[in-house]
């Protein structure tokens, strides 16, 4: 099995530069020992943890504009963590999380490839309660919902480590199940609204997806 190839990229914002290492693209694969395997994580599927997303650059552009102050902050599903660094490069008080055993040692690299300090991590499963996640004020996401399934799952994973006041911002692409994960927010207390991202410029497409947001 052959070691899967690299690229490095910067990503601008601003003045703000993100440097990243990530796969070269979504048709490698290296696993091993299976340790994606025993998780359910197919060698289809294996390698979307490891590129930039559209979602992910229209999240990153959305929270450069956010005032976090002191907030504590979770990335949910976080892969190449774009969001996280810039987070991090502004020394906001962020944690990420992905279920993918590979996400980690990606943020690890591109934390010190930024020579910023290591981003708070833990290896997330939506299905199962953290003891030691906690609760943040603001949680961030994109591209989260790739099946029906997903949405109970994240909308009680959120809720779980949401703090009664808290704000939720997810990038959708447009897979369709945007309204189904509003309703489950509405039945924890969230109120919500969805738009489409003003500026896209940095896209080399047209986004045909929204920007969700929820307050408790």
């Amino acid at each position: 099995m052959t070691i899967p190839r690299l690229r490095y990229q910067t990503v601008e914002f601003g003045k703000t530069d993100i440097h990243l290492c990530t796969l070269r693209d979504a048709q490698e694969f290296h696993d091993p020992e299976g340790a994606a395997e025993k998780l359910g994580i197919s060698s289809a599927s294996w390698s979307l943890f490891g590129v930039i997303w559209p979602s992910s650059l229209v999240l990153a552009h959305h929270i450069l504009d956010c005032n976090t102050g002191s907030k504590r902050i979770l990335e949910i599903g976080c892969g190449m963590a774009l969001s996280s660094l810039l987070l991090n490069k502004q020394h906001a008080d962020i944690t990420a999380t992905d279920y993918h055993p590979e996400v980690e040692c990606f943020l690890q690299r591109n934390a010190l490839l930024n020579s910023d300090k290591p981003i708070n991590f833990e290896r997330a499963d939506w299905s199962e309660k953290s003891a030691t996640l906690g609760c943040f004020d603001l949680i961030i996401g994109s591209d989260l919902l790739y099946e029906d399934q997903h949405i109970k799952l994240l909308a009680n994973f959120i809720n779980q480590h949401a703090k009664p006041n808290c704000e939720v911002i997810l990038v959708d692409p447009g897979r369709g199940r945007k309204n189904k994960l509003s309703t489950e927010m509405v039945t924890f207390g969230f109120t919500f609204s969805h738009h489409k991202p003003s500026h896209t410029r940095y896209l080399t497409a047209e986004f045909k997806g929204h920007i969700l947001k929820f307050n408790r």
